[in-house]
This record gives structure tokens, C-alpha cells and sequence, in this order.
């Protein structure tokens, strides 16, 4: 049986001190893994519908084909687990600024370590997904100028609440369309959001995609009680 409470790991960051803690449920019994960034909750593995439905959307639209895929954000790794599922995806590049968070899933603090890094067709970069994004050089520093089927996105809370000023640039028009250069053609940018549907984003989303929408997930929250929800923006080139 793990112990109640366990802080695994805690690091100083250039955007302020992260954390991993895993926690006894004392409802399920079940490990609840967190992460902290200073005094404010990143992500929990308590609840993660958001994080698959990002992927499992921002997929479904694309073709029966071999897909390169764009992961920003690693996190706990279910976005990236949710699209390794799918057997169309031929490679996953998942680029996290952190390297500590990679550094947690190569040494197996997480519960999605070993999965994901023993996977041959996922690949861990650390890096600055939104400096990538507007660069020249494109998505993979390994191969400049590489296009891919879908980029899926889960960092900030939302567009409009970022974890860093420097992120705001790319929820703009101009943003955009630098990160669309990086898409196939019919390619599929995809975008997870702590907020209800934006009307305002959806609209900015628009001037650049031909194809918008945007999907409420709802999943339960034994924290407060009854549901809650999150939004997937899926656009279409």
C-alpha cells in the first residue's frame, strides 16, 4: 500500500518552482498524481477526459494514413498516450519546455513513463513549443522545416489565461498562421481549455482555419461534487 502522501520531486524553474506529489484517494484507494507549478495546480491524474478527448478529436478527422503528430505539452502524458493509441500515428514528437518533467518520465516517476518513452515511435524533446511554433525552423529542431498532421496543444488554462505573457502571441491571428505553416494540407490544429467555448477565440480561429469548432468535455468531479468541463478548439486547414 503507498503511503498517504508522498512529495517525489521538487524543482526551481525558470517560470517558478515545479512539483510531483502523489497522493492515497480516500475515496478509490487508488495513487493520485498532481503536479504544481509555485501554489498553483497544473494537472492531476484524477482527472484526465480533457487531455484523451484532445487527442481522440483533434485525430478523428484526419486520414486512414501514417500520421506525424505534434504533441505541446508533456505533462503526465495522457494526450501523448491517447494518441500513441490510435494506429494511424506513425510518429509523436511531444515538445515540453521543462526538462525536469521529461527527466520524470524517463525515470518512471509517473505512471506513463515507461509507456511512453519505450514507445519507438514517440520522441521527447524539451524545448519552447510557442518560440518553435513562430521560428523559422518549425516544430522539430531535429528536422528543420518538417510538416505534420495534427498539432495538439495543452499548456496554458486557456487562451485568454496563460502560464507565460510570451504564450498570448500565438492566440492571435499572426500566431496562427505561423503555426499553420507547420500543418499538411487538411491538417488538424488542436487546442485543450480549462474555460467554456470563447466566442472571441472561435472568432480569431476562424481568420485562419477554414474548419472550426469547438467540444465541451464533461467529466465527473468527486473534488466538488457532480460534473465538470473542459473544451477542445479543433481547426482544420
Amino acid at each position: 500500500m503507498s503511503t498517504r502522501f508522498e512529495e517525489i520531486d521538487w524543482r526551481p524553474t525558470p517560470m517558478g518552482d515545479i512539483s510531483l506529489r502523489r497522493r492515497r484517494d480516500p475515496g478509490s484507494g487508488a495513487d493520485v498524481y498532481e503536479v504544481k507549478l509555485g501554489d498553483e495546480f497544473l494537472m492531476s491524474s484524477l482527472f484526465t477526459a480533457g487531455e484523451i478527448a484532445l487527442a481522440r478529436l483533434g485525430l478523428a478527422p484526419l486520414p486512414d494514413t501514417g500520421l506525424d503528430v505534434v504533441v505541446g505539452g508533456l505533462g503526465l502524458g495522457y494526450t501523448a498516450q491517447a494518441a500513441l493509441a490510435d494506429p494511424r500515428v506513425r510518429s509523436l514528437t511531444v515538445i515540453e519546455t521543462l526538462a525536469e518533467v521529461i527527466e520524470w518520465h524517463e525515470r518512471g516517476y509517473v505512471p506513463l513513463g515507461t509507456e511512453l518513452t519505450s514507445d519507438s515511435r514517440c520522441r521527447l524533446v524539451q524545448g519552447d513549443f510557442f518560440a518553435l511554433a513562430g521560428d523559422g525552423g518549425g516544430l522539430d529542431p531535429h528536422e528543420p522545416g518538417r510538416r505534420f498532421h495534427a498539432v495538439l496543444l495543452d499548456v496554458d488554462h486557456s487562451p485568454r489565461h496563460v502560464l507565460h505573457p510570451a504564450h498570448a502571441a500565438l492566440y492571435r491571428p499572426e500566431g496562427l498562421r505561423a503555426l499553420a505553416r507547420w500543418l499538411h494540407p487538411d491538417g488538424v490544429f488542436a487546442l485543450w481549455s480549462n474555460d467554456p467555448p470563447d466566442e472571441g477565440f472561435q472568432a480569431v480561429l476562424a481568420e485562419v482555419f477554414p474548419k472550426t469548432e469547438s467540444h465541451v468535455v464533461d467529466f465527473p468531479n468527486p473534488l466538488q461534487g457532480g460534473d465538470a468541463t473542459n473544451t477542445v478548439y479543433r481547426a482544420q486547414m
